[in-house]
């Protein structure tokens, strides 16, 4: 008998509505479940034949903390993903590889620690300069904490925005925003083992004149959604890019339209990714089939 060790985050209780169907199926299959909070001083981790992030999401704020642990973790047992993809895919740097290898992404400008936000955002003007809005966020968040709208002509705010970054030790990026998600949403397509499972749409989550999120994540509102051909075909080759041996073990790829209506890659997630079983019946199920056929490979 194999056990598991679920891991999330304290103030990521009561909010994973992924976890309990996971639960269930992976005790259906005859595998023994823990949920256990990332930063639990107590826990044994070499008890579990396997760690698997599920939750960690205020790993946004401690990113330096999150990363030791994982890669004391990966030491102790088996961490899904592992620490290198882990490592690779909490930044999202990563977009310039992805980039570079081929993959269509929503363009993706960084501001570095050390630089001035005031003229990294010109330069990110000038680069695009059809562009009348656009997004600031950290390179390492999540859940569109911290990320924000801006129009063209909020230069002061979306300056100081980035700056707030800078100061506390996190870097910036700047994207155009692409107003297709508004009346669209995004498409995120889910994978295990490489394999499709399923997609959802997310409604926009960046409304004008709002301001970032306090709370863990924005109130997202998901729809289930049968991905066009094209997204597919992007999905594939997202995955097929990532510079580590594949498949991971579980993907979601994040979709949003372009101005040409062309699916662009907006985020890959490998860490920490919510799955959407509510919008997929027997995707837990499947899952859990997954997680287990790759235990039983690692004995």
């Amino acid at each position: 008998m194999f056990t598991v060790a679920l891991v999330t985050a304290r103030a990521a209780r009561g909010l994973d509505e992924d976890l309990a169907p996971l639960e269930g199926a992976l005790r259906a299959v005859g595998v023994t479940v823990q949920i256990v909070d990332w930063d639990d001083e107590t826990a044994d981790w070499a008890a579990f034949d396997v760690a698997l992030v599920r939750s960690p999401w205020d790993y946004t704020q401690r990113a330096p903390e999150f990363l030791a642990w994982a890669k004391h973790v990966s030491r102790q047992t088996r961490l899904w993903n592992p620490f290198a993809v882990i490592h690779w895919n909490t930044d999202k740097h990563y977009l310039s590889q992805l980039i570079q290898a081929g993959v269509p992404a929503v363009p993706s400008h960084f501001v570095e620690l050390g630089e001035e936000s005031a003229t990294q955002l010109q330069r990110f003007f000038a680069l695009y300069p059809d562009v009348a809005e656009f997004v600031v966020k950290p390179t390492i968040g999540g859940g569109a904490r911290d990320a924000q709208r801006y129009e063209r002509a909020d230069v002061e705010a979306a300056t100081a925005h980035a700056q707030r970054l800078l100061d506390v030790k996190r870097a910036a990026l700047l994207q155009p925003y692409l107003n297709r998600v508004d009346s669209q949403g995004e498409t995120a397509l889910i994978y295990f083992e490489g394999e499709f499972s399923h997609a959802i749409r997310k409604g926009p989550l960046l409304r004008r004149g709002q301001g970032p999120t306090r709370a863990l994540f924005a109130e997202e509102q998901i729809t289930p959604r049968i991905p066009e051909t094209d997204e597919l075909e992007v999905a594939a080759r997202t995955l097929a890019a990532v510079p580590f041996e594949n498949p991971q073990l579980y993907a979601r790829v994040d979709l949003i339209r372009d101005a040409s209506g062309a699916p662009c890659l907006l985020e890959l997630e490998l860490t920490e990714p919510s799955l959407f079983f509510a919008a997929a019946p027997g995707a837990a199920e499947r899952f859990a089939v997954a997680i287990l056929a790759r235990l039983k490979q690692s004995v």
